[in-house]
């Protein structure tokens, strides 16, 4: 629920109610994403990912930190595999690819977008 004073978003740890929530949108191939707040290129945004088995998010540089918290599945990306229960900060400047061998949700909150490297 949001409102102009703040946004309140219930079952983020109730798996089963996530899955079948009805507002998952196409994010990228294989991800889906569900906004919690997007204030655009320059601004934070928050929101929900999930990721079919094998979808991936390709090499990216973090330009202001990223906090992801797994809730179900892993994802694995050059640092290992971050199983449900994981939190994960990426620093400003840091890089890395992303993938999800079996699916994954994941909360995340980003500083401001990342930029993609070709």
């Amino acid at each position: 629920m949001e409102n102009d004073q703040y946004i309140h978003f219930d079952g983020l740890f109730d798996t089963e109610q996530l899955m079948a929530r009805k507002d998952w949108q196409r994010f990228r191939d294989g991800i889906e994403i569900i906004r919690i707040y997007d204030q655009g290129e320059d601004g934070m945004s928050a929101a929900l990912l999930r990721y079919a088995p094998g979808a991936s998010v390709p090499a990216h540089e973090h330009t202001g930190l990223e906090n992801i918290v797994v809730l179900s599945g892993s994802q694995q990306d050059e640092r290992g595999s971050h199983e449900a229960g994981s939190i994960i900060v990426n620093l400003p400047g840091s890089r890395h690819s992303v993938h999800s061998e079996n699916g994954c949700i994941v909360f995340i909150i980003w500083e401001r977008q990342v930029r993609f490297i070709e």
